[in-house]
């Protein structure tokens, strides 16, 4: 039986903010078609490491492969143009745009010619709240909204993984329930997804496994159902 090749393969990884050593050692990988969670408290390196697999951290250390490719070295729009996207928390929605031309920033620069239009259509019917307000103010949605449309506009290139930073921070619960069952339908389209979240219970039910990150390395690994039902981890590791 011929083992899987991980989407995502990450070798002793370490990342730097001035002299301080935030991501220290972390190996993990994330299978095509999988979601996977890394977890921790505030300031365990979570964040940092998804900045650093998008190339937006410069003093950095170890080895990464994506989709059979090292990519460390490579700059940020290669790692897009390759297939890596990234959502920030702070969702950067354009001021004076509406949320088609959000949407659109979202193939810009990817090569080859693109029916813009039909691309964005596409989207929105995933996206029904977007699709109700494609000409409305991106900025004007509500945080939930604008939420989605951050990473409406990252599924606008096709990804073959999308890295997403705190998605429900800030957000109401109807929306987060929303979002999350979105985040379902989108692996079962085929998009992988590698997940930071506070949210431990909701991340870990649409998950298939996690990683738990504290002081830059980590400490547990686990399938999502294990770790779902390991109550004495998440409250020694993830509460806040």
């Amino acid at each position: 039986m011929t083992a899987t090749v991980p989407l995502l393969q990450v070798d002793q990884l370490d990342a730097w903010y001035d002299r301080s050593h935030i991501v220290q050692g972390l190996s993990f990988h994330v299978n095509a078609g999988e979601i996977v969670t890394l977890m921790g408290r505030n300031g365990a390196g979570k964040t940092t490491t998804l900045r650093t697999l998008m190339g937006l951290v410069a003093r950095r250390s170890g080895t990464a492969v994506f989709d059979g490719q090292p990519f460390l070295d490579a700059p940020a729009h290669t790692r897009f143009h390759r297939g890596l996207a990234y959502v920030p928390e702070e969702r950067r929605i354009v001021p004076g745009l509406s949320v088609r031309e959000n949407l659109q920033l979202g193939i810009l620069g990817k090569p080859g010619s693109h029916d813009l239009a039909r691309i964005v259509d596409e989207i929105a019917e995933t996206f029904p709240r977007l699709k109700e307000r494609l000409d409305q103010e991106g900025t004007s949605l509500s945080g939930g909204e604008q939420q989605m449309l951050a990473i409406a506009r990252a599924m606008v290139a096709k990804p073959r993984m999308i890295l997403l930073d705190e998605p429900s921070e800030g957000i109401m619960p109807l929306l987060v329930q929303e979002m999350f069952a979105l985040f379902a339908r989108m692996k079962a389209q085929g998009t992988t997804l590698l997940l930071v979240e506070q949210n431990v219970e909701l991340a870990l039910r649409i998950s298939d496994r996690a990683y738990i990150i504290d002081q830059g390395r980590i400490v547990h690994t686990g399938t999502a159902a294990d770790l779902l039902a390991d109550r004495e981890i998440q409250e020694r590791y993830c509460a806040v």
